[in-house]
């Protein structure tokens, strides 16, 4: 009998150093090569390395690229929102984690 826990969730790791082919980026975020280059194109992710196979993206980029596909379909937000609120959410970490370390910032505050 197979036992299964409800909520669980199955996923991939993936660390700063791993790289990503744009099909692959597609592939795990569900979307077509159309909205990977968009998010290129508005400043949404960044390429890492470009090649002869083509773009390359970090592991971060797959969160990244994620979390804009949701503020896309979930909020209907346009791609110069998306790209907005990700540097806002971005801001927002880093200042909880500053807080949490309690570390003054450049300013000395």
């Amino acid at each position: 009998m197979k036992s299964e826990i409800p909520g669980l969730w199955s996923g991939e790791i993936f660390e700063e150093r791993t790289e990503l082919g744009v099909d692959e980026l597609c592939r795990l975020c569900s979307v077509d090569r159309t909205t990977i280059v968009q998010f290129v194109e508005e400043g949404v992710l960044s390429v890492a390395d470009a090649d002869s196979a083509g773009w390359r993206f970090r592991g971060a980029a797959l969160r990244r690229a994620r979390i804009a596909v949701r503020l896309q379909q979930d909020l209907e937000i346009n791609l110069p929102g998306v790209a907005l609120a990700l540097q806002l959410l971005e801001e927002l970490e880093r200042l909880r984690s500053r807080l949490g370390r309690n570390q003054p910032d450049a300013d000395g505050v």
